[in-house]
């Protein structure tokens, strides 16, 4: 049996990013990663801008400490002014409005005073610049504003929209098909028959391949059946990656190996030192990534989090993969028999800057319901150990 390091380096020297395209820039590309160094334009603002509502002013009208000057015009956000601002004048301004020219500051509407067609400034001092956002201060045209790698989140988009762009080139979301197998597998709205137990797998991988940033495909349930296994699995080799869910044991219905190698998926490793998980597949059909986790749902659930997710974030080209670990206190003594390194179902949370860690309740591979309680996994080390309180433990947060 590999360990799981190991099998994880396996997996991950065999993902390369998926190649950039070009991508309407809408909403859908939240969370992906441009492929492409993005410029400006424009100069942003494209002109001196009024940062406040008040009076457009010659800074050297105020020289003497206080002034009454005469407003010729008002500019609100979207227009310009007709005249420019001389001596002893004042243009009323808006925020977002163009500085009119000859005007060099701005007093806000709340250091002024109104009289019929004039204006009381109250400022004791202007200085020129005052409430101003030059022209190109956020970026000018031709200037680098994203850079290749960066992950598109609100702002990224708000930019490039800033910027003119309607596409770019990202890297696209790779799609996942998913696939559990199991004659003894119903869908949800079935209710079970003697020996059967509903499909709580396919929902949770979709989940987790949403969550990890994939295009999830259910391709429905295939029954251990060569032909029908057949069928399904090489319309999921269409996908960038396929999971299956079960039949990847050493029982005698665990087909999904032999349909594999039939369909020319070459593999890569079987079976890992770890629990719940042991039985987990890996191989490769060209550049179709293909993990066959085990049936029972926690070990479909570790396994993704640990070996399916990571290769996801990397087909998504993120600048920092996962799987990421955090070293947390625990919280009581806790003690364990195991004889593989364990992923332990537990509840993790800050304090201050220091994690710390409860282990949960947990019934085996089988109990999806304590997990509902559990937002990581703490590894626990092969042996009979008695985890003290306070201990460091490695943590893998799932939420």
């Amino acid at each position: 049996m590999l360990p799981v390091a190991e099998a994880q380096r396996l997996v991950f020297e065999r993902v390369k990013p998926l190649a950039a395209r070009p991508m309407p820039l809408s909403d859908a590309a939240l969370g992906l990663v441009l492929g492409e160094d993005i410029a400006s334009d424009i100069d942003a603002p494209p002109f001196d801008k009024s940062m406040m509502d008040g009076y457009a002013i010659r800074s050297d009208d105020l020289a003497e400490g206080k002034a009454t000057l005469a407003v010729i015009e008002e500019v609100s956000a979207g227009r310009t002014a007709t005249r420019a601002v001389s001596q002893g004048q004042a243009i009323r301004i808006m925020t977002g409005a163009p500085i009119p020219a000859g005007a060099d500051a701005v007093v806000p509407v709340e250091r002024t005073k109104e009289l019929p067609g004039n204006v009381v400034l109250l400022e004791s001092k202007v200085t020129p610049g005052q409430h101003i956002l030059p022209r190109g201060q956020e970026m000018t045209q031709g200037q680098a504003v994203l850079s290749r790698g960066c992950r598109l989140r609100p702002q990224e988009l708000g930019l490039l929209a800033a910027v003119g762009r309607t596409a770019a080139l990202v890297h696209p979301a790779p799609m996942v098909t998913v696939l559990p197998t199991g004659d003894e597998i119903v869908e949800p709205p079935q209710a079970p028959g003697p020996a059967q137990i509903r499909n709580s797998n396919g929902p949770m991988l979709a989940a987790q391949v949403r969550r990890a940033g994939g295009v999830p495909k259910p391709l429905g349930i295939a029954r251990d059946q060569v032909e029908h296994l057949r069928t399904l699995i090489g319309e999921g080799l269409r996908g960038d990656v396929l999971i299956l869910s079960g039949g990847v044991s050493a029982g005698k219905l665990d087909l999904v190996p032999g349909v594999l190698a039939e369909l020319g998926v070459e593999p890569v490793f079987h079976k890992i030192e770890m629990k719940p998980g042991k039985p987990l597949f890996f191989g490769t059909r060209g550049p179709t990534l293909v993990f066959g986790l085990p049936g029972n749902p926690v070990s479909s659930l570790v396994c993704f989090e640990l070996f399916v997710r990571p290769a996801i974030e990397r087909l998504l080209a993120l600048p920092q993969p996962g799987p990421h670990w955090l070293q947390a206190s625990l919280q009581a003594d806790f003690p364990y028999r195991t004889d593989r390194p364990t992923y332990h179902p537990a509840c993790l949370w800050s304090e201050g800057p220091v994690w710390q860690v409860r282990i949960v309740p947990w019934g085996g591979s089988p109990d999806l319901r304590g997990l509902t309680v559990a937002n990581a996994f703490a590894l626990l080390p092969a042996g009979d150990h008695v985890h003290k309180a306070d201990a460091t433990l490695a943590v893998l947060k799932v939420e």
